[in-house]
């Protein structure tokens, strides 16, 4: 039988110059699933204040990385193509780089910002000021704009530096030409600031000529003139940005890289039981690779390491319960497909049966059954092949689908051929089938399985039903076999003997379908039938008593003897109502196969009849055709799954999957980081 791979528990020791080395190759090679005693869980209340100060730098170093990385529209596609395998732990470089990019980008972001707020102004100023001229209104009202406040007069050039500096961006200071003329603006809020910094200048206001109206013509063409400089300058900035992008990624690339890599192993030291000098690193390796990674870890050391290895049954954690060895599966391409179908309802237990093989099969045989089509498998087919690791890189996301759409398709066209559809066609198979049966058995026919209630072959329709019992009641042996060898495994002896899905809760159920299938035979009953039933049902209500006499302890009714009549009555009528729902539940995998055969042949009648009909009418039937052959392939075979993966949780599941395990999940170099 097939069993998850066997585990060993490891303990490192490792000296401090040498932890964040060991920590990098167990995360790039993904080996160790930590586990760590409560002494080193509890360490994270007493960090030292270097631990802590270590963490607080890296993390703020990442900080700057996606501070840089979002102002240059990088960060979420570097975050997305983290590397684990390409990182490498920080060097002094990397931290000078980090800073040089950083101190960079700060100086152009404080421009960029100033001469985008200095663009805004100068656009805002030139409008109202144009707008202003059109009235032909006294410049003396230049007050009364809505927004801004403007200042005409003479500054020298010390004086305009020492505005600007004053004010930063809350003002400009507009050159008008010679003789120092310029133009000061600033909003309405900044008013008093603007005039108060001018007359520190020495601001010499220009006195209009009465009556003078509009704005002056050397003022608008000051105005325009350093709106284009400043549009000028901030195209440059953005084309220095531009390639500021193009130049930076990779080594952003590189810097987040780095520092993740360097944050992840300060956080998983954080937990480690550590002394000044030395860490202890611990958790399980598969036991095929414990070898190979002392040999590495030793070579990396230079031999500075000490390891020690414990099977799961030295480890008393592990003996009392406190921990459950992690599970690790190893399969083939087909059955791995699979694996996620378990892992959804639950790992199994270390050291009992892996049921994935089995849940490959079943699903497989299902689908296919109540799904058969050989049109409509093929698509599911080459929606598998897209989705491989060699189809179409745009549908990688759905590669975990891959196999089990592969394994479906095939299993429809299987039964598509039995039952004779292509595409909801009935009539494109009979020939072939007709050649086929009649060279095989001399007898021709349409199709070799007739799923519609058509006259005279509903006997047909009560056998495949019947067919479908039987596959069920497979399913369901399979489940009790796997579950007597777990228990038997686990030396839980009482549940592999004496309970309803152990060997006597077996016995009732197999025994009952030959009593079922004797009576179909038109066979009766004898004495020795009753007693073949008896006996089992006995032995689940008295397991218990009967249990503890044979291994010799005390036999025990807490209760007293009423509750324990109550408690096994009760658990003889739910047994025999789970096996009887368990079985009957098949019927609808008889019941899925009909209906996909009607919807298939509703979708045909229809799209034969308006084929018929004149004009467009072969065009409507085709577009009826392939419209209602995707609605049986997107919702059909949506429903099919669903119902595939209840049989399998329900019945089959139910029988073996009575305590869930830990799924292996090594320490490896995450993507996310966790801040």
């Amino acid at each position: 039988m097939i069993r998850p791979r066997p585990m060993k528990y490891i303990e490192l020791f490792v000296l401090s110059r040498d932890v964040d080395t060991v920590i990098e190759y167990l995360g790039r090679k993904a080996l160790l699933h930590v586990s760590q005693d409560d002494e080193a869980k509890a360490k994270n209340d007493a960090l030292s204040d270097f631990d802590t100060d270590n963490i607080e730098k890296i993390r703020k170093q990442l900080e700057k990385i996606e501070d840089v990385s979002a102002y240059l529209l990088l960060f979420e596609k570097i975050k997305k193509s983290f590397s684990g395998d390409l990182a490498q732990l920080p060097k002094v470089e990397d931290e000078t780089s980090l800073l040089e990019i950083a101190g960079r980008i700060d100086a152009l972001r404080a421009k960029e910002l100033e001469k985008t707020q200095q663009l805004k102004t100068l656009e805002e100023t030139l409008h109202e000021a144009r707008a202003f001229a059109n009235l032909k209104a006294p410049f003396s009202n230049l007050d009364q704009l809505s927004y801004l406040t403007l200042r005409i007069g003479r500054l020298d050039p010390t004086g305009q530096e020492m505005v600007t500096a004053a004010l930063g961006d809350r003002a400009v200071i507009i050159p008008l030409g010679s003789d120092n003329k310029v133009i000061a603006a600033a909003s309405r809020k900044g008013r008093f600031a603007l005039d108060s910094e001018l007359k520190k200048a020495a601001f010499t206001a220009l006195v209009m000529p009465e009556g003078f109206t509009g704005v002056p013509q050397d003022m608008l063409e000051g105005l325009e003139r350093s709106l284009q400089n400043a549009k000028t300058e901030v195209e440059a900035l953005n084309a220095e940005k531009a390639l500021l992008i193009k130049t930076l990624e990779p080594v952003l690339q590189r810097l987040y890289n780095n520092f993740t890599l360097a944050f992840i192993i300060e956080q998983l030291k954080t937990s480690l039981r550590s002394s000044k000098n030395a860490y202890m690193l611990s958790g399980w390796v598969p036991a095929s690779e414990v070898q190979s990674m002392v040999q590495d870890l030793v070579a990396l050391t230079e031999g500075r390491i000490s390891v020690r290895s414990y099977n799961p049954s030295e480890r008393k954690k592990v003996l009392d319960g406190e921990e459950k060895v992690p599970v690790l599966l190893d399969h083939g391409a087909f059955v791995k497909g699979f694996q996620g179908v378990v892992f959804s309802y639950g790992a199994p237990l270390y050291g009992t049966i892996d049921p994935t093989p089995f849940v490959a099969i079943i699903f497989t045989l299902l689908f296919g059954i109540m799904f058969g089509d050989v049109g409509q498998g093929f698509v599911l087919f080459l929606l598998g092949l897209a989705t491989s690791r060699k189809g179409i890189q745009a549908l990688k996301g759905f590669r975990t689908y891959s196999t089990p759409l592969i394994a479906v398709g095939i299993a429809s066209m299987i039964m598509g051929f039995l039952d004779g559809e292509v595409f909801a066609n009935e009539e494109i198979l009979i020939r072939p089938t007709r050649i086929i049966t009649g060279m095989l058995t001399g007898h021709p026919v349409d199709r070799i399985l007739t799923l519609m209630p058509e006259k005279g072959s509903l006997e047909k329709l009560f056998i495949f039903f019947g067919f479908t019992i039987g596959v069920g009641v497979l399913i369901n042996s399979v489940g009790l076999i796997i579950n007597i060898i777990n228990q038997i495994s686990m030396k839980h002896y009482e549940k592999a003997f004496f309970g309803k899905t152990g060997l006597a809760g077996a016995f009732l159920f197999w025994y009952a379908l030959f009593i079922a299938v004797k009576m179909l035979l038109g066979n009766s009953l004898v004495w020795l039938d009753f007693i073949a039933l008896a006996v089992p049902a006995l032995m689940i209500f008295w397991g218990p008593v009967l249990f503890r006499l044979l291994t010799k302890q005390k036999p025990a009714m807490e209760h007293g003897f009423l509750v324990f009549f109550m408690e096994g009555f009760v658990e003889i009528l739910e047994t025999i109502s789970t096996y009887v729902s368990n079985t009957v539940s098949f019927l609808r995998v008889g019941a899925f196969a009909l209906s996909h055969a009607v919807l298939s042949f509703i979708v045909f009648t229809l799209s034969s009849m308006i084929a018929k009909q004149a004009l467009v009418g072969p065009i409507m039937g085709i577009l009826v055709a392939v419209f209602g052959n995707m609605v049986i392939i997107v919702l059909e075979g949506m429903i099919v799954a669903i119902q595939v993966v209840r049989l399998q949780y329900y019945e089959f599941f139910s029988k073996f999957f009575t305590e869930t395990g830990v799924s292996y999940n090594p320490f490896r170099f995450q993507r996310e980081v966790t801040s």
